[in-house]
Formats: structure tokens, sequence, C-alpha cells
């Protein structure tokens, strides 16, 4: 059993699989209190459901690619069972998780969209560096930047301590940091990163949930 925030079909809005058409299954409950959390809804309540009804309500949508998030999905014992049987069941299977709790639980098919807390998040302190040893090629890696400190502690990071690979992603902070400033940031140094919005915020500016 899992307790369910929301499941909803939308358009991926961030990752390199931004713009393709997904499920969402958002689970409830979350380890962190970050700053700029802009899903703090999930981080308590939720439906309990089996995942036999999740798949059930899953397969009411015309897409094959399945995004696990939250709240914070692996702070739930099942989701890794969850993820492995949506894989067994041909979904094509993304997990985003904020890097303080083991990724190693989730099977090796599952895309892990790993975000790393950057300092303004005030988070960053409960990061489990030793995730890093487990990223591969199909991962994926997200700074959300709130400002120059961030930037430079996430270029730090890519620069000294990233493994080779999985692609990296930066965001601004919705709101807060315009994202042509984090821009000029990474073309002043060249810096071979990702420059993510959030599609979402864009299409659909008013609604918080649902997309």
């Amino acid at each position: 059993m899992l307790r369910v925030s929301e499941i909803f079909f939308s358009l991926q809005g961030e990752s390199t699989f931004a713009g393709l058409p997904c499920v969402f299954v958002r689970l409830a409950g979350c380890n962190l209190d970050c700053s700029y959390c802009d899903t703090l809804y999930a981080r308590e309540g939720g439906e309990t459901l089996s995942r036999e009804t999740i798949f059930s309500r899953l397969e009411e949508y015309p897409s094959r690619l399945i995004e696990i998030t939250g709240g914070e999905p692996l702070f739930q014992e099942e989701t890794p069972a969850l993820a492995a049987e949506l894989a067994d069941r041909g979904w094509e299977v993304l997990v985003e998780t904020n890097g303080s709790l083991d990724i190693s639980v989730l099977d090796p098919r599952v895309v892990r969209v790993m975000d790393l807390k950057c300092p303004s998040s005030g988070e960053t302190e409960k990061m489990r560096w030793e995730n890093l040893d487990h990223l591969t090629p199909r991962d994926e890696v997200k700074f959300v930047v709130d400002g120059r400190e961030d930037y430079l502690w996430a270029k730090g990071v890519v620069e000294e301590r990233l493994p080779a690979g999985p692609a990296v992603l930066f965001s601004p902070a919705a709101g807060s940091l315009p994202p042509s400033g984090l821009a000029a940031w990474i073309l002043e140094d060249g810096l071979a990163v990702r420059l993510q919005i959030q599609l979402q915020k864009i299409i659909w500016p008013e609604e918080e949930r649902g997309v």
C-alpha cells in the first residue's frame, strides 16, 4: 500500500523528457523542508492505495511514460517495488528523488532524476553523497539554483564530484532567479549543463495540481 497525493496525465515539464506526454504518480510525504518547495500539499495526507489500484488507474491514460514523484517517493518503502513492477509491465519509469535517500534500492531499468539541494534550499547538509556512486548514464542530476551562491556551489559539484555520464540540469528557482541570469552564468563559464525551465509553469501558470 502507498499513500498517493494525486495521479494525473500531463506533459513532462522537466528532465530530458520535457515535452513528452507522461503519467504522474505523486506520492505523499517528504523528509525534507526545502525553502522553495512548490508541492507543499504533498508533504502529508494522501489516499492509501494498493499497487493494483494504482496500475488500474494508470491504464486509463494513453502513455507508457510514467514519473513517480512527490513529496519524496523513496520516503515510502513500497516505492521500489512499484517502480520495478511498472518496468515489468512495459512502462518507461522515471523516479524524481531529492538526493537524501538511497537510490540504489531502485531497479536499474528506472531513470533516477536526482535533485541535489543547493544551499538556498536549507537542506544541503542532508544530501546522501554516496548516491553519486550509484549514478549511471541513464540517470539525471538536477540543481535548483536560487542565486549566485547556489550556482557556484552547483558548478563546483559538477566539476569536482559528479561522475561522467548522467545528464546535468540547472533550473532557476521559479519566481526568484530569472532564467536569463542563470543562462548568462552558464554561458560565461561554458559549463556543459542543460538549462531547464519548468514547462508546466509556462503552459499552466495558474495551476498548482494536476500539471
